[in-house]
């Protein structure tokens, strides 16, 4: 977290790894789905922003970095969608 530039390297951890694995495997079994794909959406909007900077860029960093935000953005374009549609039919939110 240091070497991305994260504010209180440790605190980002622990979120990173809350939201990315607990959440996640929440949204997997249907756990809370609309509200938890649009909070992991929003994580991820930030993870974009702080990771993948690649406007102060340049060369192959800058392009690497410029996939990965946009794939960010995509992976944000899913959450939308899931947190719209909801959860599937075999899922703990079920209705």
């Amino acid at each position: 977290m240091t070497s991305v530039g994260a504010p209180v390297p440790t605190l980002s951890a622990v979120i990173a790894v809350v939201m990315e694995f607990v959440v996640g495997i929440a949204i997997v079994i249907g756990f809370y789905t609309r509200p938890l794909a649009l909070l992991l959406a929003l994580y991820t909007l930030g993870t974009a922003f702080v990771g993948h900077h690649y406007w102060t860029m340049t060369g192959m960093e800058q392009y690497a970095n410029m996939i990965n935000f946009y794939k960010n953005l995509s992976i944000i374009g899913g959450l939308l969608l899931l947190a719209a549609t909801g959860p599937g039919r075999y899922s703990l939110d079920r209705k």
